[in-house]
């Protein structure tokens, strides 16, 4: 009986059997990981060129408009407009728009003032239109959730309480004459 059963386990030892399926465990984490994270990044490109362009599209709009100061809501909307593939534009894009010396560039000093859909509207942090040759700095805050938050780049995003990461445009500006 004890050589039947030590015969068995020599044989198992000698098996190869079942080494595949340990390289493919391995290499199937590897690459899926790698997929997943491609995919998040090219979805994250995808958004911030989309939010690049629609913000470059509206500050081309204010700096060659001729008619009032736009406010916050039209800034907004405008980008939002230009901007087809944020979701839930209205609640996840927030503005600041503030007035700089060319000679003093202090710039934003605080991080940016992002808000998700989720959150309870809050007033803006600073808004100032500016005013004839002025020069001006526009920062745009976008949330957004990732596709796979769980999985490769996706899970090490800096996230809020909800779930959501940030993408931020900054753009700069002079006001033309009127």
């Amino acid at each position: 009986m004890t050589r039947l059963v030590l015969r068995r386990l020599r044989r198992f030892g000698r098996a190869e059997d079942g080494n595949v399926t340990i390289e493919f465990a391995i290499w199937f984490t590897l690459v899926f990981m790698l997929l997943a994270s491609g995919i998040e990044i090219a979805y994250m490109n995808l958004r911030h060129a989309m939010l690049e362009r629609a913000v470059d599209l509206s500050v081309r709009d204010i700096r060659l408009g001729t008619g009032s100061p736009p406010s916050y809501l039209e800034v907004r909307d405008s980008i939002c407009e230009k901007a087809n593939i944020i979701q839930n534009c209205a609640g996840n894009l927030r503005l600041e728009m503030i007035p700089v010396s060319p000679r003093a560039m202090d710039g934003f000093t605080e991080s940016p003032d992002c808000q998700n859909a989720e959150q309870e509207p809050r007033p803006v942090r600073s808004f100032a239109p500016g005013m004839e040759n002025q020069l001006m700095l526009l920062r745009v805050c976008m949330t957004f959730k990732p596709v796979l938050p769980t999985i490769g780049l996706g899970e090490k995003l800096h996230k809020d309480a909800e779930g959501y990461s940030w993408l931020v445009v900054k753009s700069a500006f002079v006001q033309e004459p009127r």
